[in-house]
């Protein structure tokens, strides 16, 4: 009876450590899903936060590339009103200066023409005064 006893414990110590394998097998299998879920997460969860970095990251590039097209653009605005500025500054003084010369022209013809017009009416008083002396 005693023998027997012994036997069934020794059947229930294997049986036990037989399950007790068995569900150390389960537990290992269970826990290398759960990893591999975990790492398939993780790495999911890199690859967006990396996507967002790299959206964050161009949004700025963007961001940077449009403030210095408005600076460019800005720049160049500020470069044509003062190239007008000048050109028109320049139109002016162009021509006053036209303006000048033109006048000292008509001066300097006014003039010629008053000394021609004077020698004519000399010359016509002088024929005049001839022909008078003549009759």
């Amino acid at each position: 009876h005693e023998r027997e006893h012994d036997r069934e414990i020794s059947e229930l110590i294997t049986k036990h450590e037989e399950e007790m394998e068995k569900l150390r097998a389960e537990l290992n299998k269970e826990q290398q899903h759960l990893l591999g879920e975990l790492r398939q997460q993780l790495a999911a969860t890199h690859k967006a936060e990396i996507e967002q970095a790299q959206l964050q990251s161009q949004t700025l590039h963007s961001l940077e590339l449009e403030a210095l097209r408005l600076s460019l653009n800005n720049m160049h605005t500020s470069q044509l009103e003062l190239t007008q500025s000048n050109l028109r500054k320049e139109k002016e003084t162009a021509l006053v200066e036209l303006r000048e010369m033109l006048n000292d022209k008509r001066a300097q013809d006014v003039a010629i023409l008053q000394s021609r017009h004077q020698l004519e009416q000399e010359k016509i008083k002088e024929q005049c005064l001839k022909e008078k002396e003549e009759l």
